[in-house]
């Protein structure tokens, strides 16, 4: 173990899988903001910290089982002559999760808002519940697909461990910016909403085994948050 300190290809591979981690990462962070914001502000701080616990339970735990995880991608039905992994199978179910949750909130800030709130507010305790049980199923299936990543870009437990500890901290600190920023301005989270169904796409086109490259997907994404991001400053200004 000591001597990955003076390895430097350890250190190469360490921070190639910590920059990947985070970006994987952004999915989480989005997830995790949208929920929490319906939450009231000590409840939602509450389960933003629950959440990204998880997501780091639930990471650093995959890690120890890397022979089964190696099994996820072995095939093992046949769906319209393609073979699916136990891992296709997952990712395609978190997609059509994300794409059904995004559609819903899409639906409700649209048409429901209000009514929606006040329902939160009725029954917070379910309310935090709920949240809490679809944070673990979504954690679970980012998991997943971020550690069968790392054991694709490095070969030592000990190197994933540590890109999974300090991308976990990154998102922590980015999860409460982001979570704020969402809940201040509702044109921002609609946007988050689409990002998610387009996340939610791409998982279901993983499983279905049509892989499409991350980089677009975070591209596009990028490109519009700028945009947006603009639009809010001129908004600003106007107020101002």
């Amino acid at each position: 173990m000591f001597d990955l300190l003076f390895d430097p290809h350890a250190w190469t591979a360490l921070v190639t899988l910590t920059a990947m981690e985070i970006v994987l990462g952004i999915d989480n962070v989005i997830f995790i903001s949208l929920l929490v914001s319906r939450l009231p502000k000590k409840s939602a701080e509450r389960a933003r910290q629950i959440g990204l616990a998880l997501a780091l339970v639930f990471r650093v735990l995959l890690l120890f089982f890397l022979t089964w995880l190696i099994g996820l991608t072995e095939p093992v039905i046949e769906f319209a002559a393609r073979s699916l992994s136990w891992r296709d199978l997952v990712l395609g179910a978190g997609g059509l999760f994300l794409i059904a949750k995004a559609t819903q909130e899409i639906h409700a800030e649209v048409e429901g808002k209000a009514e929606a709130r006040a329902g939160v507010t009725a029954t917070a305790g379910r309310a935090f519940a709920w949240v809490i049980a679809q944070l673990i199923v979504i954690d679970v299936v980012f998991s997943i697909d971020s550690i069968i990543t790392a054991i694709g870009m490095a070969q030592d437990v000990e190197i994933m461990v540590v890109a999974v500890l300090i991308a976990v901290a990154v998102m922590y600190v980015a999860s409460g910016v982001v979570a704020g920023f969402i809940a201040e301005h509702p044109t921002v989270k609609m946007l988050a909403l689409a990002f998610l169904v387009l996340i939610g796409v791409a998982l279901v086109a993983d499983g279905m085994g049509f892989h499409i490259p991350r980089g677009y997907i975070y591209f596009a994404m990028a490109f519009a948050a700028a945009v947006e991001f603009v639009n809010v400053l001129a908004r600003r200004r106007r107020r101002g």
